[in-house]
């Protein structure tokens, strides 16, 4: 008799620092019609990015263009800075 094959976990990249980890401890930004979210389910329909839970990697990823490359739009300010107090919320480890 076989053990039961382990469960698949979803894996994903951090976009600020590449990093490969599973999904649920990244969070997902996406972007909508309505604008650019964070989506704390990870199924809101539009295209997404993930960031590490980590203040630094929110940084990086606003202080750049990386974000805005990833979701294929241009942020708008209020959009950046709902962002940015979202990844500054954050503890300083994962």
């Amino acid at each position: 008799m076989s053990s039961p094959r382990p469960r698949h976990v979803p894996q994903r990249t951090c976009i600020a620092c590449r990093q490969v980890l599973p999904k649920r401890a990244l969070t997902r930004i996406v972007r909508t019609e309505a604008g650019v979210i964070t989506d704390n389910t990870g199924k809101i329909a539009g295209r997404g990015a993930y960031l590490h839970n980590l203040p630094a990697c929110w940084e990086k990823a606003l202080k750049g263009d990386l974000l805005e490359r990833a979701l294929k739009t241009t942020l708008t300010t209020d959009e950046r800075e709902r962002l940015r107090a979202h990844g500054m919320a954050m503890p300083d480890e994962a």
